[in-house]
Order: C-alpha cells, then sequence, then structure tokens
C-alpha cells in the first residue's frame, strides 16, 4: 500500500488514544509531497503534535501506518528514521559548546572527523552564525539558540524535519522575522518540513498548505489563501484570522446564493454549509472587507449602523460598530492619505458583497 503512493509522507486512517476510550486522533489521512511545507495548525489539545510524535516515533499509533518515502516506519526506532527534529525549548546540551551541539547527530553516525568539520562549518555559514561555533548555549540570545537548533536538525541532511512549536518561545519581532529565516531556508532547500503551530500567522505565512485540526479531526486542509478566502466551517472561520459572525436563518437558497433573515433584515450570501432552508446559519464576513457609507452600486448588502469605538493601529483603523442587535461587529479600514470623516456616536451606512459573506454551519455561542 506504502509503495503504490507517490507523496514522500502518508499518515493512512490513523488514530491514537491513551486509555482505549477517547480518541486523540480520529481517522487522520495526509500526504505530503517531497519538498513541500505543510503545518498543522489548532489549539492545545487538537492532536496535532500528537501526529508529529508518531512521525518521529515517539509515539505509536493505535492504528493506521505512517509511511516515509513508501517505508511503513511504525515500528520503526526514531533514530532510524532520519527525521530532524526542532523543539520549542530548543533542545540544546548546555554543557556543549556549539560546534559540539552541531557534531553529535554526526558523531553518532560515524561520519569522519574531516567530513563532521566541513558539515558543521557549513551549517553555520547557512544560519549566519559562524562566530559563535566556540560558544556554549547559553551565551546566545533566544533566536540565536533557536536558529542553532535549526542548523542541528539540517546538519545530517534528512530529507525530512519536524519542527514543534519552535518559535513559540520568542518575542513577536523575532518570531516574525525567524518565520521568512525558516521559509527561505526550506525553499532554498528544498527539504520535506512538517511544522505543527497553534499560531495562525506563522501558518499562513510559510505553509504550501494547513491542516486546521479540532478535536483530534482535520476540518480542512488547504493553501493559506483558500483557508483564508474560503473557510469550509464555522469552526475554520473563526480560527483562521478575524471574522465578525451573525446568527440566522436561511430564507432561500439559488445556485451559489442564499438569502439569510437576521431579525427584520435580509443578508445575501454564498451557501457553504446549509442545504436547506428555514435551518439556522452563521454568516462570516471579514472586517477588511466591510465598506463604510458605500455607494449603492458598491454593495448589495447595505445596512444602518452606528459607530461605537474608533481605535487608531497605525496601518488601519479598527472601527466598532452596533449592526444589527451586534456591538461587536468590527469594521477594519485602512490608512489611507485621506482620513476618514467619521466619529464615535454617528449614524453610519456599512455594506459589503455578498461573495464575502458565506453562510456556514450554525454555532451554538458567539
Amino acid at each position: 500500500m506504502g509503495s503504490e503512493n507517490c507523496s514522500y509522507v502518508s499518515f493512512q486512517n490513523v488514530q491514537k488514544t491513551y486509555d482505549g476510550e477517547v480518541l486523540v486522533v480520529k481517522d487522520f489521512n495526509l500526504d505530503i509531497a517531497q519538498g513541500e511545507f505543510v503545518t498543522m495548525l489548532g489549539p492545545s489539545g487538537s492532536g496535532k503534535t500528537t501526529c508529529l510524535m508518531m512521525l518521529a516515533g515517539f509515539e505509536t499509533a493505535t492504528q493506521g501506518e505512517i509511511f516515509v518515502d513508501g517505508v511503513p516506519v511504525n515500528n520503526l526506532a526514531p533514530h532510524k528514521r532520519d527525521i530532524g527534529m526542532v523543539f520549542q525549548n530548543y533542545a540544546l546540551f548546555p554543557h556543549l559548546t556549539i560546534a559540539e551541539n552541531l557534531s553529535f547527530p554526526l558523531t553518532v553516525r560515524k561520519l569522519p572527523k574531516h567530513e563532521i568539520e566541513a558539515r558543521v562549518k557549513r551549517s553555520l555559514d547557512m544560519i549566519e552564525l559562524p562566530q559563535v561555533a566556540g560558544r556554549r548555549p547559553g551565551q546566545l540570545s533566544g533566536g540565536q539558540q533557536q536558529r542553532v537548533a535549526l542548523a542541528r536538525a539540517l546538519v545530517f541532511e534528512p530529507k525530512l524535519i519536524l519542527m514543534d512549536e519552535p518559535l513559540g518561545a520568542l518575542d513577536k519581532q523575532l518570531r516574525e522575522q525567524m518565520q521568512y529565516e525558516i521559509k527561505h531556508l526550506h525553499e532554498r532547500l528544498g527539504i520535506t518540513v512538517l511544522y505543527v503551530t497553534h499560531d495562525q500567522t506563522e501558518a499562513l505565512t510559510m505553509s504550501d498548505r494547513v491542516a486546521v485540526f479540532n478535536e483530534g479531526v482535520v476540518q480542512q486542509l488547504a493553501s493559506p489563501t483558500e483557508l483564508y478566502e474560503a473557510p469550509a466551517n464555522s469552526f475554520v472561520a473563526q480560527f483562521i484570522g478575524e471574522n465578525n459572525k451573525i446568527s440566522g436563518t436561511v430564507a432561500t437558497i439559488q445556485d451559489n446564493h442564499c438569502d439569510v433573515t437576521v431579525g427584520n433584515h435580509r443578508v445575501k450570501a454564498q451557501p457553504v454549509n446549509v442545504l436547506t432552508t428555514g435551518k439556522p446559519t452563521t454568516l462570516s464576513i471579514r472586517p477588511e472587507r466591510i465598506k463604510i457609507n458605500p455607494n449603492p452600486d458598491q454593495c448589495d448588502n447595505r445596512f444602518e449602523a452606528q459607530v461605537l469605538e474608533l481605535i487608531y493601529h497605525g496601518d488601519h483603523l479598527r472601527t466598532r460598530i452596533q449592526l444589527m442587535d451586534d456591538d461587536q461587529f468590527i469594521v477594519k479600514l485602512p490608512n489611507a492619505s485621506e482620513p476618514l470623516k467619521i466619529a464615535k456616536g454617528d449614524a453610519i451606512k456599512v455594506g459589503w458583497n455578498s461573495k464575502d459573506c458565506r453562510a456556514l454551519d450554525a454555532i451554538s455561542s458567539l
């Protein structure tokens, strides 16, 4: 079965339970092409790290098979899987120098001394830290330590790298910088990466595809653009980016359009997880897709609202409005050269296009 699969990594009907009753991972299927960067994204306890650890060999699948390059690895010891690992806590040996930390996986593999020295030098050059070879981890900054941990995972030239929340301990600016560094390394080296995070920005920035997890089940597997622009259900819409959510009832459905009743209003939307009229639905609209005081020809949804709060964010103005009995409705307005002439308390009109409004499965609490 594995040899017929053209993917480099393949999870096939994988399940995991620790107590024999509750499934932490439920019927997980995922194929990763060679050279692809795939992120498993989800809240804590959703099963993403468990999947990573089963691939690494630190956890055993209760059911199903895992293949790497067509070879089943369920019963293969971790050190025989030829997989590089990068953890959140760096996992560097504090008593060894950086050069010795990088040498360790090569020494274990019994490479010649001259080859070890050449690879260590090449790895330090790759992460642009050739000057730290003689230092110990405690003498480096958090960002430098994380780069060294990445170099150690790459030094023995594995074809597959697993990363478990590797940037979680870094501050915001350094985390953003490391996202680009990891992505550029991936593109330059052509390695296959499976990355685990609960940070949606990391997932959207770095990945070729993202698997969104919840309660042990993949809710959607898609490119970052598709996840953001076309969430498959309410969980994905809530978890990826910011959304305004409105509860309503499906009034009409025709082709790729539907009308949703919200109180005394009718909202035009694209039906996603609604099949019949009379059913509850959750409308999802991105804050940046909403227009203030639009012309009639700009939007096919237009409603009256009131400005409750204006917050300056530098590149955009975050505007909280009262709309359809919802006082937490958010509009993001770009910081244009001409200031927006609205103020707290103003009565305004807002609008959006039906193609930017998705009718999803109903959620019990918003």
